[in-house]
């Protein structure tokens, strides 16, 4: 019995979903090792999960004062398919989670804004594209930076 008195199928046991779980990564991702490629090879110098700014930024320019984000699509609700998906078991808990981690992200994105760094997030569905990723990386890191990625 799980949560509040409704019983849960799961197609895994405890330990295969234990260890399913573990593998999910908040850093080091494949996306965000994507962004970071394509930041290296034009040239950029940044620094990661910097620990003194609101939310632990994936990606940040200190000369530029710009930070990037790196979110999945599913985890941070995304108005892709991907993050459109609804799980069919504990929906209310799922709900609740990726509504929590869409909160957390306003309330970072607004402080380091407060702070004077300029936000941007990527998709993890944008990183399936490189080369227009490329482009609208560019121009974000060119510009006045209030272009969205």
């Amino acid at each position: 019995m799980i949560g509040q008195g409704a019983f849960v199928s799961d197609v895994l046991t405890p330990a295969q979903r234990s260890l399913c779980m573990s593998r999910i990564r908040g850093r080091d991702t494949q996306p965000e090792r994507v962004v970071r490629s394509l930041l290296q090879q034009m040239g950029f110098r940044y620094r990661l999960h910097r620990p003194d700014l609101p939310g632990k930024p994936d990606i940040v320019l200190p000369g530029a004062r710009k930070v990037i984000f790196v979110h999945g699509c599913f985890w941070h609700m995304h108005r892709c398919k991907y993050g459109r998906v609804v799980p069919k078991t504990r929906p209310y808990f799922w709900r609740t989670k990726r509504q929590g981690n869409v909160a957390r992200d306003r309330r970072n994105m607004a402080a380091l804004k407060k702070l004077g760094w300029t936000v941007v997030v990527v998709w993890e569905c944008q990183t399936e594209h490189a080369d227009r990723l490329a482009v609208k990386l560019r121009e974000y890191l060119a510009g006045d930076g209030r272009g969205a990625v």
